[in-house]
């Protein structure tokens, strides 16, 4: 049985989302303000997380924040009655799989979320390229079966290049992925990032090649 996170300070609402979903086949733990969601993210894994972004002590953004900062890839869906489409575009960027606003239908509601479960089953636990054994659960790269320790940000980027040989990737779209959030003017993260990873992938196999003004090319040496 899944397990759903339901964030949410209406108490009306979240009571009648609570009942909603437990009819629908699934556990339900609740939480009324951003406090309450971390205690319970403290000592449970949820498979999804249903989030307002307006609640008594901050921000669901925040939240959603913390998780991806911090490596946690629990599919996200953001309930919210902010409806504007820039509310929409920074929600996504800041790392939410979905967007509904209020007020929203119960069955358009479920599918999203079965929709992303599905999508999370999808990933696969272990990524293998060459030497490299990229452990997705665990955020840990193996070489030659020696823990490369790559730091949380190292392990995102390597990833979406191993799900992306051979493709340039612009380091817009790397920094929304990995750090969740638009590329400022003067951020030189993806380049340092990518810069200590090509020397740690050396011996690999593989590199990353910098592509003026384009990107950069995950490719085999």
């Amino acid at each position: 049985m899944k397990t759903l996170l339901c964030v949410e300070d209406e108490r009306d609402l979240l009571q009648n989302n609570r009942r909603f979903f437990e009819k629908s086949g699934y556990t339900v733990l609740s939480a009324e303000n951003l406090a309450q969601a971390r205690e319970h993210l403290a000592t449970n894994s949820p498979d999804a997380i249903i989030l307002d972004i307006m609640l008594p002590d901050g921000l669901g953004l925040d939240l959603l924040k913390e998780l991806r900062e911090k490596g946690h890839d629990t599919p996200v869906l953001l309930l919210t009655a902010w409806g504007r489409p820039q509310n929409i575009a920074a929600g996504l960027r800041a790392g939410a799989n979905d967007y509904l606003t209020k007020p929203f239908d119960y069955d358009v509601l479920l599918a999203r979320v079965e929709a992303m479960l599905r999508g999370a089953e999808q990933i696969p636990e272990k990524v293998a390229k060459g030497s490299l054994t990229l452990n997705v659960i665990a955020g840990q790269t193996l070489l030659k079966g020696a823990d490369m320790l790559l730091t949380q940000k190292e392990f995102a980027m390597l990833l979406l290049f191993s799900q992306n040989e051979g493709r340039t990737i612009s380091a817009e779209y790397l920094y929304e992925k990995v750090w969740g959030q638009p590329l400022p003017d003067d951020s030189q993260a993806v380049k340092s990032t990518a810069s200590r990873l090509r020397k740690k992938l050396a011996e690999s196999g593989y590199t990353i090649r910098a592509e003026r003004g384009e990107g950069y090319i995950f490719e085999s040496e």
